[in-house]
């Protein structure tokens, strides 16, 4: 095994995570409304490129729909129906700041980060999709945005942008200011995203524990879910949900150290209370505003975990509320 494994993504990790991508479904739950085509039926009715089913002529139905061998089998006029095929494009937000390379168990919450996205990527651009993200690192927002787009030369480009933000020496360079915060990604996402764009947002959210800045993300937050198909996945270590045991532990940013007073109960009891309160409130926004909620642990395996949650149980969803629309429509 590579000595930076675990500290940084390499693009050839990056890229082998296709094969964990392939029983991935980044499938939509509910309409569809962008405008290109793809791969997803919707609800819309038209001359598209899945053929839905055959009925009886009607008027102001098109005569060039007609399906002249069940209307020469049955004897009476029957017509085609199609759903109309349209895309969705999906866009990832991955936080690279600085807190995010931690980790004790098998990879930095960074490189976990980057697993995740590269994962979400492959699958949706293997469905027909196309795929742009955010990364979120001490770089300014406009360096960092990445156009959807269908291009598997592109979404090599997003992989190695990506892994360069997990290393540590590209990560610190040039960094007179202060990184951006996650309020300001979601800012940018909120103005300039498109009404059915699926994004995920994969951070630790540390800017939920700041105040205003927490009130800022979610509101933001708030704002995509009323017009995008949101996850929010929660990236964190179990050190961070829980204190180590009683004993002398030192800890560094690579400036101070510090000794963590683990022998005192109440401060392991806050410490914990810390980072549940953050958990909770993450999840009880998502619970409100209709969007996905998926923790993921370092050491965990993040393709198995996007499967329990973007597999059959979504598609399943997304084909019975375009079915239910469907019928509305008729």
């Amino acid at each position: 095994m590579h000595e930076s494994y675990g500290i940084v993504a390499s693009v050839g990790e990056l890229v082998r995570l296709r094969a964990s991508a392939t029983r991935i479904k980044a499938a939509p739950r509910g309409r569809v409304r962008t405008l290109h085509a793809g791969a997803y039926g919707s609800a819309f009715r038209g001359r598209g490129m899945e053929f839905d089913e055959t009925r009886i002529y009607q008027a102001g139905d098109d005569v060039r729909a007609i399906d002249w061998r069940v209307t020469a089998r049955t004897g009476r006029v029957h017509t085609k129906l199609f759903h109309e095929e349209r895309e969705r494009p999906v866009l990832v937000l991955v936080d690279q700041r600085p807190h995010m390379r931690f980790g004790t168990r098998d990879a930095f919450k960074s490189v976990l980060a980057a697993r995740a996205a590269a994962t979400v990527a492959w699958a949706a651009r293997d469905g027909g999709d196309r795929v742009g993200g955010i990364i979120l690192s001490n770089a300014p927002l406009d360096q960092s945005v990445h156009a959807p787009q269908r291009s598997r030369t592109r979404l090599l480009h997003f992989l190695h942008a990506l892994s360069d933000a997990t290393s540590h020496e590209r990560a610190v360079a040039g960094n007179e200011l202060p990184p951006p915060t996650l309020g300001d990604a979601l800012s940018l996402l909120a103005r300039t995203s498109r009404p059915g764009t699926l994004l995920h947002v994969i951070s630790d959210f540390a800017d939920l524990d700041a105040g205003d800045v927490a009130s800022g993300c979610e509101n933001d937050l708030a704002r995509l879910a009323r017009r995008c198909e949101v996850a929010c996945v929660l990236v964190h270590d179990r050190l961070e949900a829980e204190a180590p045991a009683d004993g002398q532990y030192r800890v560094s940013d690579g400036t101070r150290v510090l000794e963590l007073p683990a022998g005192n109960r109440r401060w392991r009891n806050e410490y914990a209370a810390r980072f549940a309160a953050r958990r909770e409130r993450l999840e009880s926004l998502c619970r409100r505003r209709g969007m996905a909620f998926l923790p993921l642990e370092t050491g965990e395996d993040c393709a198995a975990a996007l499967r329990a949650t973007h597999g059959t149980h979504a598609l399943r969803a997304h084909r019975q509320t375009s079915a239910a629309a469907a019928r509305g429509a008729r």
